[in-house]
């Protein structure tokens, strides 16, 4: 029998109290949904298993501390960068095999496609950016053998360094000029991965789940190096209706800024969390198609930063 989610997430809560004050976070992270559904207590057997996921978000949103800025408020040319948009279109693919009930491996492979507008400093016109390719792969091992139930799992894996960093501004006053490290296709560094999470019930027909997630950079890449990160991810869902089951998350990111003579220092780092309602639809006993929207609930960035206002995210998963 699965405990209550109530003890299964204790671990977690403590390990996320413990970190909290010493992390802050990206802007430019994107979707922080959790489709893993290892972490969510959907792995409990072996076998192999494939995810597919796309995410759209504008981030359109100017931002400084926890406050939305209006452009209007600055004059151009200005002695600071003042960005526009980036618009996202994300695709991440995940291949996840369990050999035993125990052990498992995950890749996570992710592409993107990014449109991003900014007035750099000193120049009145805005500059035009457009990139599209693979990102940083992911390999990420777990092990659940700790109880009977197994629902209490470890993480354990690397960030490889497979994206682009070389991306330049396509048209505008800084056509030809690198694109800022943080914007590129992958940051360049090897993270390492480390992770807990676990499962349970509410009750007669809820599921819960929590998940923690830390990323170390390991060393910079030519003048640059990403802040360490934190995931964090609550979640709730309701398995009472036949073949629909709708899904409640809290996601949390968190991320130190970026160091380095290549790095935006000031205005990289802060703490975003959102709100995630979505649902899961079972198609065939072996696939199933989720639908999710993400709403800020908190934002507090460094410096000045784009965020969205909202994002959306499908995906198919294919047991085997």
């Amino acid at each position: 029998m699965t405990r209550p989610c109530r003890l299964n997430l204790m671990p977690l809560l403590t390990l996320l109290l413990a970190a909290a004050p010493a992390a802050q976070a990206c802007g430019a992270c994107g979707c922080t949904l959790n489709s893993d559904w290892a972490s969510q207590g959907y792995a409990l057997k072996p076998g192999l298993r494939f995810d597919l996921r796309q995410d759209y978000f504008n981030q359109d949103q100017l931002r400084a501390g926890t406050r939305s800025v209006g452009r209007g408020a600055f004059d151009f040319p200005n002695d600071q960068e003042i960005q526009e948009k980036t618009l996202n279109r994300n695709t991440t693919l995940t291949l996840d095999y369990s050999p035993t009930v125990d052990w498992g491996v995950a890749l996570v492979v992710p592409s993107f496609s990014r449109y991003h507008v900014t007035i750099a400093e000193g120049d009145a016109e805005p500059s035009f950016s457009r990139a599209s390719g693979l990102g940083d792969v992911r390999v990420l091992g777990r092990y659940q053998g700790f109880t009977d139930d197994h629902s209490f799992g470890v993480q354990l894996g690397v960030k490889l360094p497979t994206g682009g960093t070389k991306q330049t501004f396509s048209a505008g006053a800084q056509a030809g000029e690198a694109l800022d490290r943080g914007l590129q296709l992958g940051t360049g560094t090897t993270d390492l991965l480390f992770g807990v999470y676990a499962f349970g019930s509410l009750g007669e027909n809820w599921g819960c789940f929590g998940q923690v997630l830390f990323q170390k950079p390991l060393a910079e890449k030519d003048g640059f190096k990403p802040g360490d990160g934190l995931n964090a991810n609550f979640g709730v869902r309701y398995t009472g209706f036949a073949g629909v089951a709708p899904h409640l998350q809290v996601n949390v990111r968190a991320e130190q800024r970026e160091a380095g003579v290549n790095a935006d220092v000031a205005n990289s780092g802060a703490t975003l969390a959102y709100l995630s309602p979505g649902v899961t639809v079972e198609v065939t006993r072996a696939l199933q198609v989720y639908v999710f929207a993400q709403v800020p609930l908190a934002q507090r960035v460094n410096g000045l930063q784009l965020e969205p206002r909202w994002s959306a995210s499908l995906g198919m998963h294919w047991s085997f």
